[in-house]
């Protein structure tokens, strides 16, 4: 039998493997144990400000704040609900201290972004609301103008030396998926072939 297939195939299985190896290898090992499931540790420079956790029980609000320093640029915006469970949700409104809106949203995930455009240097609020069935805790976190932060533009970043090693294992595993069907069906098309000169003694 043509051993083309089988050699493909354990190239592209090889290169799946490698890829996840990558990819772990890439998480930061200094990250505590309690911190591992914090976007704010992975992805650290990344953002301006972080808050400290904040408890909110059901049906209660809490109000937070972020004052911007620029003019027509976006500010990133996130709310991480810690230990979430199905269940958890968050209703957020933002507004400025003129109450103009900013938007209301619901986050029914562990995690919630969303960009806001600001025209000029503005103070915003963000009145969040537990509409779930539990307390939970959360943490709110903010990047003005995220593409020139430090975390992107450094390239010796804690964020940037995680993500530059999570592209390629992206790449590889999705190269490696690719190669492992090539090999499968050229085994099988071998195999069809052989079965056929078979018959044909």
């Amino acid at each position: 039998m043509n051993k083309r297939g089988p050699v493909i195939t354990f190239v592209g299985f090889s290169m799946i493997v490698i890829s996840l190896l990558i990819a772990i290898s890439a998480v930061p090992s200094n990250i505590s144990e309690s911190d591992t499931f914090l976007i704010s540790s992975l992805f650290e420079g990344m953002f301006d400000s972080v808050s400290e956790p904040f408890q909110i029980v059901p049906g209660n609000i809490i109000y937070t704040s972020y004052g911007t320093s620029q003019s027509d640029v976006p500010l990133l915006w996130g709310i991480q609900i810690i230990d979430y469970e199905y269940g958890d949700k968050l209703s957020i409104s933002v507004s400025n201290i003129f109450d103009d809106s900013y938007g209301k949203f619901i986050q029914d995930d562990s995690v919630f972004f969303n960009t806001i455009l600001i025209e000029q240097a503005d103070t915003l609020n963000f009145q969040i609301e537990n509409i779930g069935i539990r307390t939970i805790d959360v943490i709110v976190m903010f990047s003005e103008d995220p593409e020139n932060s430090n975390g992107i533009s450094n390239p010796n970043s804690p964020m940037m030396e995680m993500i530059l090693p999570l592209m390629v294992s992206g790449f590889l595993i999705i190269l490696g998926i690719i190669i492992t069907i090539i090999g499968v069906i050229l085994m099988m098309f071998d195999l069809k072939n052989k079965l056929d000169n078979k018959r044909n003694y």
